[in-house]
């Protein structure tokens, strides 16, 4: 397995959508994507560095109590990666559950696919 592209899934999950802090988040962003990443999300294509950062602190601020987990481990195909997440209210079950692909080039990301399935929590 590519272990730079396995590394670069968990911090686009875990240092750059998880972090609350901003400038920490800022410093992840520059050295996980390419300056000219595009960001596939179901609704939208978020288009640089710049534009990506801003969209993560507005999906911080409409859940700030809420943490992104890891769903099993990252698969690596070439330069692809992929890497399920939960999300939820921390140190409760998740609320919903998706995946991340991206494409990797130069040891970072230059193209992220998000996926965001339904709620995991039973009706």
């Amino acid at each position: 397995m590519n272990s730079a592209v396995a590394d670069l899934m968990r911090c686009n999950l875990l240092a750059v959508f998880n972090e609350p802090d901003p400038e920490r988040r800022n410093a992840a962003i520059v050295l996980t994507y390419a300056q000219d990443v595009v960001w596939h999300e179901p609704d939208r294509v978020i288009r640089g560095r710049e534009a990506l950062a801003q969209r993560a602190t507005e999906l911080r601020a409409q859940t700030p109590d809420w943490v992104f987990r890891p769903d099993g481990p990252v698969s690596v195909n070439d330069d692809l990666g992929h890497l399920g997440f939960q999300v939820g209210p921390a140190g409760q079950p998740p609320v919903a559950t998706g995946m991340d692909i991206a494409r990797c080039k130069d040891g970072v990301i230059v193209e992220l696919y998000t996926f965001v399935g339904g709620s995991s929590q039973p009706s």
